[in-house]
């Protein structure tokens, strides 16, 4: 009996061709792109194991956890040709559970509120520096290389959370998207930097390193100023808030001030 007669049974070409290609490509790539929990399972599987290697590494800072990881889903979404819109789509529990993440980091931060307090003006004072820095310094550098407005009004809101970029982005006429990507640049740049420099300088209090790391480096930093202490973790997240009130505020007023 030859394959015809076999497949004899199953009338319709379709169906012979469904029988005979069992692998089909378009098929496959349906499944990667609709499988419940699949992206949830293969972000956290990256992560955990940029995070081992990172660990391994004696934290080597271009191995950082973020930014490996990043490079790993990359690599994975270009092999399988899945778009970013699609992957999103599988591993959207993770954005909600972002915001759950930043309305949580409200607990360490009220268990050191009496040290806020204690701390109050020079905490201020570092927001004021550090707020003012972080935008002078991306407009500095974009006149000194020659930027457009736009994009130089894209890389200004750097030091703040994501959304936050975003929106002021948009509103002052930059490139959003653009505004994105150098938000999760800056914030992969700072968390490795910042507490290099601040052994440099001498500076082994956890409260003036988390502070330091929400301000220049938003989400990533508070999230490395956690792996130092919860104290470093609460000062980073209100860093980062009051950053992003700060910014919100003087942004506008800067970029009217600054000559074009």
């Amino acid at each position: 009996m030859d394959t015809a007669d076999a497949l004899a049974p199953f009338s319709g070409q379709g169906r012979v061709m469904e029988l005979l290609n069992p692998l089909d490509s378009d098929a496959m790539l349906l499944a990667l792109r609709t499988a419940p929990f699949l992206w949830l399972g293969v972000t956290a599987a990256c992560y955990l194991l940029a995070e081992r290697l990172y660990e391994r590494s004696g934290q080597f800072a271009l191995l950082h956890p973020v930014l490996v990881s990043i490079a790993l889903l990359m690599g994975i979404l270009k092999a399988s040709a899945v778009s970013y819109a699609d992957y999103f789509q599988g591993a959207q529990l993770y954005h909600w559970l972002l915001g759950t993440a930043t309305v949580a980091l409200a607990v360490p931060l009220f268990d050191n509120l009496q040290r806020v307090r204690t701390l109050l003006w020079p905490l201020l004072l570092a927001l004021l520096v550090g707020g003012l820095a972080g935008m002078l310094t991306a407009l500095l550098f974009g006149k000194l290389f020659g930027l457009s407005p736009q994009v130089l009004v894209s890389f200004v809101p750097k030091s703040v959370t994501t959304p936050i970029a975003m929106a002021l982005s948009q509103h002052a006429g930059g490139l959003p998207a653009l505004t994105a990507n150098v938000v999760i640049l800056t914030g992969i740049l700072g968390a490795m930097a910042v507490l290099p420099l601040l052994r440099l300088a001498r500076i082994d209090s956890d409260i003036a390193g988390g502070f330091a790391l929400g301000i220049a480096a938003h989400g990533v930093g508070t999230a490395r100023a956690f792996q130092l202490s919860p104290t470093a973790g609460a000062f980073a997240g209100l860093a980062m808030g009051l950053n992003g009130v700060f910014t919100s505020l003087t942004l506008p007023a800067l970029l009217r001030l600054w000559p074009a």
